[in-house]
């Protein structure tokens, strides 16, 4: 991505789309780091609560050398966990328009804990907020512009997310 960014910065885009539909996510580093292109330096990117209620904040992690680019990000259902972290900080940071549809709302944090035997049991020790402390699990994140693809739109080969958001960069 770094080098995409600086292509856009010497061949003066006048914005990105970044398309994190059917991403199911990655790492949380991978998310901040993204982020941080775009959001200011020490800007929070997400927060992490436990049962507490005690937040842990997660700032960026680079220079913010996109951070006067036309951003549009495209989500849909299949857009989960990291994908959502971005597209959540993105939008609390008002960095740029989030497109398409509800993401998955996978926003909890999880651990693996070894058992007798040599099983593992996967346990939910946390879950992510956005930058405002808005819940990511359960709850999605609603696009800026709700634009829907319909099974017409495939048969037909049409993208009219990818359409919108074309128009919007512009």
């Amino acid at each position: 991505f770094k080098q995409a960014a600086q292509l856009a910065i010497d061949k003066n885009y006048p914005g990105m789309i970044i398309d994190l539909r059917n991403n199911p996510g990655g790492y949380l580093e991978g998310a901040i780091d993204l982020s941080s292109f775009f959001v200011e330096d020490g800007g929070v990117v997400v927060q992490e609560e436990n049962k507490q209620g005690e937040k842990k904040p997660f700032k960026t992690s680079l220079s913010p050398i996109l951070k006067n680019k036309k951003l549009v990000v495209l989500v849909d259902g299949g857009s989960a966990s990291a994908s959502e972290i971005f597209a959540g900080a993105i939008q609390d940071h008002k960095k740029g328009t989030v497109v398409g549809e509800k993401t998955y709302g996978k926003g909890s944090v999880q651990t693996l804990e070894e058992l007798k035997g040599g099983s593992e049991l996967k346990v939910t020790v946390a879950k992510w907020l956005t930058p405002k402390g808005r819940t990511i699990n359960q709850q999605g994140i609603e696009p800026d512009v709700k634009v829907e693809m319909t099974e017409e739109d495939i048969k037909q080969e049409k993208d009219p997310q990818l359409d919108k958001a074309l128009e919007l960069i512009k």
